[in-house]
């Protein structure tokens, strides 16, 4: 039987926006996130990370530089909460035009937002409803992508989430719901499945 998720991108959402992370340790948890998740994970749903993760294809670190960030954000999960995501994707792709260099990295991906590859693969990989599941993000693209593979999009205003709203950044989206950050996403998805 297939299951609904609970899909967070990373920067700006579950992590704190800085930019580019070159250094593992400037990667910070917004605050309440780890106890969010854990909440999820106390409900038994499937949380999983999707973030678009340009880096390696603009040349700026490799793939495994990822990795270690992943590894870190999961640590601070379970450090702070005991929490844990149940899966991570993300896509290292850029087209030429928008700016890829690395050669290995640069081309066009169905796995780069707004393209639904991320929650597609996940859905398929992990058994789970897409038309019953939430994607969590600050930017239209998340919201976009959302609604492409039939899911419901809920844009927090950490990140880049403020400026989505203003049309100052990327353009406008109709998020499902408006949260002001992603414990206060997580209080309304489980409102949505008890109700």
């Amino acid at each position: 039987m297939t299951r609904l998720a609970v899909f967070f991108d990373r920067d700006g959402v579950l992590n704190q926006e800085v930019g580019y992370i070159h250094n593992v340790a400037d990667l910070h948890l917004i605050p309440g996130v780890a106890q969010a998740v854990r909440r999820l994970n106390d409900r038994g749903i499937f949380c999983c990370l999707v973030s678009n993760q340009s880096g390696p294809a603009r040349g700026y670190y490799p793939a495994s530089h990822v990795e270690a960030l992943h590894d870190r954000l999961c640590h601070l999960l379970a450090t702070e909460a005991d929490a844990h995501l149940d899966a991570l994707y993300y896509c290292p792709y850029l087209s030429p035009p928008e700016g890829g260099k690395d050669p290995e990295y640069t081309y066009w991906s169905t796995w780069r937002k707004p393209n639904t590859g991320m929650l597609v693969a996940a859905a398929w990989e992990h058994d789970l409803d897409l038309s019953r599941s939430f994607m969590v993000g600050d930017k239209a693209t998340d919201v976009d992508m959302a609604h492409n593979a039939g899911c419901i999009g809920i844009l927090v205003q950490t990140g880049f989430g403020d400026r989505v709203l203003s049309g100052a950044y990327q353009h406008h989206t109709q998020p499902d719901y408006i949260a002001a950050d992603s414990p206060a996403a997580v209080d309304w998805i489980l409102q949505q499945i008890t109700a």
